[in-house]
């Protein structure tokens, strides 16, 4: 038997609505290497987004460090097998890969592709052991594919003669380096040891959140399909949605985000997942809740006076230290401005042990031929707002050829930014 715990989406160094969550990371991740201990695990698998930007800061590095130094001292023979996210960067995630591989903690930022085109996998399969040292297992660790890894290859080989899909396709990318990693692992395991396979990635079918998950890749053609992982894979560990959920079958799963990344997951189940193998076949999966280090309260949307008694219902810990104090989004309808409504608030708060991220003001919808055009930037995002403003330029939207040049030329800039950073 070999017990896997698996996890993703942590997303250390989050600013919350300008806040840092340090100490939300840190209760974490005590968590879950006390929960490693008592598990008995044999590996830890981290699918992507371990960071919240390509370019943490020191004190999101040192929570990472610091929890695998305390893993390998708790557990000598404990695996643990990271992949970086969309937002992370595969070059930094690698960086510290030769150290890292001393403690048994396994980095994979990108993919690699050797002189003859065919995919370097056999730096992907990472062997996953029993207490008594046995391979019991292969990890397939997939790292977030980005368009320029994949597109540009199967480019490459459309010139040669080498690929049956069409060149500058992205799914058909993906596709590609799930089968040759999947074959891959196929001719390496012996009898008896399973198939591990993790990706960070967007399934058909998932449920994305409501607001905190910005699209894997511009223009929305992420989305693949959970057939890429035939049955002889007994568990598919997967990260990218902050819903923790099966994908049609229960070896498919997103374990979630740890803790909740915006107000909108407010009610999801946090979680970890520990999926117990036997031989080649998945024994079993169970849901360890994650326990909430911060509560998080979101009132209304209702009047003000609805907003400010049920902020006055709240039961409070007034002796809670300032960093444990509870994050606090009020939604308020209103029927006109009102010039008042933030001192108002304020007043409401004083002495409570609360921490206000956020004051949603809702007022009355206008008739559209009598209100102005209002446009929430972050809302929109860049591609939609190309697309108004093209409309508005010339007339007509843009065609599938410009959105897919403008995907293209906003994919080279990001590229280009982790790039510099890294």
């Amino acid at each position: 038997m070999l017990r896997l715990i698996h996890t993703a989406d942590w997303h250390l160094g989050q600013s919350f609505h300008g806040q840092e969550r340090h100490e939300e990371h840190r209760a974490f991740l005590s968590w879950l290497l006390e929960t490693l201990v008592e598990r008995e695990a044999d590996a830890l698998l981290v699918a992507g987004d371990i960071f919240d930007v390509v370019n943490p800061s020191l004190r999101a590095q040192e929570l990472l460090f610091d929890f695998i130094v305390g893993a390998h001292e708790r557990l000598p023979g404990l695996d643990i097998v990271l992949i970086a996210g969309n937002h992370d960067s595969g070059n930094r995630i690698e960086l510290p890969a030769p150290l890292m591989q001393r403690l048994r903690t396994h980095a994979r930022g990108r993919v690699r592709w050797l002189d003859d085109g065919r995919l370097d996998a056999e730096r992907l399969l990472v062997p996953l052991t029993d207490a008594a040292g046995e391979t019991r297992a292969w990890c397939l660790a997939l790292p977030f594919l980005r368009p320029a890894e994949v597109t540009g290859q199967m480019a490459r080989d459309d010139e040669t003669g080498n690929s049956e899909d069409a060149p500058n396709d992205y799914v058909a990318g993906i596709n590609r380096v799930h089968r040759e990693l999947i074959d891959a692992a196929r001719e390496r395991r012996d009898d008896g040891q399973a198939l591990v396979a993790m990706s960070h990635a967007h399934l058909h079918g998932a449920a994305v959140s409501e607001a905190s998950e910005r699209p894997i890749v511009i223009g929305g053609e992420e989305s693949i399909s959970a057939a890429l992982f035939p049955d002889d894979i007994a568990y598919v560990a997967l990260g990218h949605l902050h819903r923790a959920q099966r994908v049609g079958e229960a070896r498919i799963r997103y374990s979630g985000s740890p803790l909740p990344l915006d107000f909108s997951e407010l009610n999801y189940a946090h979680q970890v997942v520990e999926a117990t193998l036997d031989g080649e076949r998945l024994a079993g999966v169970e849901s360890l809740p994650v326990p909430r280090p911060v509560a998080m309260h979101r009132l209304g949307p209702a009047p003000l006076d609805a907003v400010l008694a049920e902020l006055e219902a709240l039961e409070l810990d007034a002796d809670l230290p300032r960093e444990r104090w509870p994050w606090l989004e009020l939604r308020v309808e209103l029927e006109a401005p009102m010039p008042d409504l933030r001192a108002r608030v304020d007043a409401a708060l004083e002495g409570k042990p609360l921490r206000l991220l956020r004051l949603e003001r809702r007022l009355p919808k206008v008739a559209a031929e009598h209100a102005p055009e209002r446009v929430d930037l972050e809302t929109l995002g860049p591609r939609r707002l190309f697309e108004r403003t093209w409309q508005g330029r010339w007339g007509e939207p843009p065609d599938d050829d410009i959105l897919a040049d403008f995907d293209r030329l906003r994919q080279d800039v990001l590229d280009a930014g982790e790039e510099d950073s890294a």
